[in-house]
């Protein structure tokens, strides 16, 4: 029997948009031959996730020894979602947090007797961890990777305190750490406490605070400072990767531009910064890795050189529109109160002035935009079946 290459899976970050994620790794499950799933059971060896993507990414390695039960339960729960299972969007939840944190934008933080009281994020994502603590089993993530049937788990968050983009794993062999520039690897089982993190989306969500070496790091979302995103999947060993992303490549050459447009509002600036967070880091790594794979496939080894580089195959799947504009049109499913505070931030889907799309398009946390993700990533899948179903075959030769 041949022996498969290892083969990561990379997921990024996208607050809402990862629905767009499960969509894809639906239609790859089914276009894999049953003859070669049943060899080889779960097709990646090594799952990275970011943000959003970490949970995905946590929910798929636990049940990696059953991967196309993982990829329905994992499908159900984000075609079940609305807001109030991930942030609280009820009156007296968004005045303790967002109204509160508006207001004291607006007076400058100028008064220390209220420091105390100071909300810590826009947004109390305390639900999600519920929800997270009832749906994933950390036991069975130990079990996959003890029986083989997964080789590691890798979560990335961003450390607030000492300004290093920080991925924990957690893998079947010892992997020694690696450290670079403004990067550090840490071994440690997974947790929600890990999840959390990576996807404390900055202002948005409150930082969670992990234990690196010992001692306390506040962290924020892993898309942040995230300079080479691919990278842990080639530290843990993969020698392929498939990336899902969840930005449409187009989202920076808008086709047509206003002669004088109004003054951005909050929420325009704010998905701007999202999308540069999240989007950005992935491009260039994609077209840093395309580089190094040309350097390898044309450079000539000397006799006695130690071959130190190796051809990483490259496979990224993204949107094939944009999704502004799609979450503007589910934008009327949220509950009323937190329409209202977006409302106040700028954000509108009237047709004659839309605004904000950007920024709900990660935050639209309900059942009507996300199923319209995942049928968007299957759909884009199923177009490019043959190269999606090469890449996979490729892994056994």
């Amino acid at each position: 029997m041949c022996r498969r290459t290892p083969t990561g899976l990379v997921l990024t970050g996208g607050g809402a948009r990862a629905a767009y994620q499960v969509g894809v790794l639906s239609a790859i499950m089914e276009l894999l031959d049953p003859d070669w799933h049943s060899r080889f059971k779960n097709p990646f060896d090594i799952i990275c996730g970011t943000s959003a993507g970490a949970i995905n990414a946590a929910a798929l390695a636990c049940r990696a020894e059953r991967p196309h039960l993982g990829v329905r339960r994992i499908r159900r729960l984000w075609s079940s979602l609305n807001t109030d299972m991930i942030y609280r969007a009820d009156a007296p939840g968004l005045i303790r947090t967002g109204v509160r944190w508006l207001g004291l934008l607006s007076l400058g933080w100028m008064y220390s007797g209220l420091t105390r009281k100071r909300p810590q994020s826009l947004l109390d994502n305390s639900p999600m961890q519920e929800l997270l603590g009832r749906v994933l089993d950390f036991g069975h993530l130990q079990s996959n990777l003890e029986s083989g049937a997964l080789s590691a788990l890798a979560i990335t968050a961003s450390g607030y305190t000492s300004g290093e983009h920080l991925t924990f794993y957690q893998a079947h062999a010892p992997i020694e750490p690696w450290h670079r520039y403004l990067r550090l690897a840490i071994p440690t089982p997974i947790t929600v406490d890990h999840l959390m993190a990576s996807s404390a989306i900055p202002f948005v969500f409150p930082a969670r605070q992990i234990t690196v070496h010992g001692k306390g790091e506040w962290c924020g979302d892993g898309s942040m400072r995230q300079l080479a995103p691919i990278s842990p999947a080639i530290h843990l060993g993969a020698h392929r990767v498939l990336v899902i992303g969840t930005g449409f490549r187009d989202d920076t050459h808008p086709e047509h531009r206003e002669a004088a447009p109004p003054y951005p509002s909050l929420a325009q600036v704010g998905g701007h910064a999202l999308s540069s967070i999240f989007l950005d880091g992935l491009s260039m790594d994609v077209e840093r890795l395309e580089r190094m794979n040309y350097l390898v496939d044309h450079a000539a080894p000397r006799e006695g050189d130690e071959v130190t580089v190796r051809r990483i195959q490259v496979l990224t799947i993204t949107p094939s529109r944009s999704l502004d504009s799609l979450a503007l049109e589910h934008l009327g499913d949220m509950p009323a109160q937190a329409r209202a505070l977006f409302r106040v931030l700028g954000v509108s889907s009237d047709p004659s002035r839309p605004g904000g799309g950007a920024l709900m398009s990660y935050l639209l946390f309900e059942s009507s935009y996300t199923k319209r993700l995942i049928e968007l990533g299957y759909a884009d899948t199923m177009q490019r079946n043959d190269e999606v179903i090469a890449f996979f075959k490729e892994a056994q030769a």
